[in-house]
């Protein structure tokens, strides 16, 4: 009992390593047209922490050229990414974005589809407080 009990510790141990490998790694989107660009930039770092940027650049608005930034630490349960952000040590004058409870979908091919579609690795945010951020899909690179 105590083998079969260890075996399937170990087992679903490196099944999470496995995904959490697979998740690392920076996301970005780019939408828009020569009046109106915006640009999201996620990176998700191996010791759990991220840092998020956000570009706009419009020609309609003042100031015509935004950023802004967030960082924290990032936790995968099964396939749900949860991030933090400390008020006291990740927010500050750059970094003004709170991402605490914000949460996203890691979305890839399954490792069994054998078929030739493509699915790309992606985030889709599905929860979060920040307004644009919630439902936004932003892809691995």
């Amino acid at each position: 009992m105590k083998r079969i009990f260890i075996v399937t510790f170990l087992v679903s141990t490196l099944a999470s390593f496995s995904q959490s490998d697979k998740i690392i790694g920076e996301y970005f989107l780019e939408l828009g047209n020569e009046k109106h660009q915006i640009e999201y930039r996620l990176n998700l770092h191996s010791d759990g922490t991220f840092e998020f940027h956000s570009y706009v650049n419009s020609k309609k608005t003042m100031p015509p050229i935004v950023h802004k930034y967030g960082k924290g630490t990032w936790n995968l349960d099964d396939k749900v990414v949860t991030f933090v952000t400390s008020k006291e040590r990740d927010l500050d004058e750059k970094h003004t974005l709170d991402f605490s409870g914000s949460k996203a979908r890691f979305i890839t091919k399954p490792s069994r589809d054998k078929t030739k579609r493509v699915i790309k690795t992606r985030l889709k945010f599905f929860e979060s407080e920040i307004f644009w951020i919630d439902g936004l899909e932003i892809f691995k690179t």
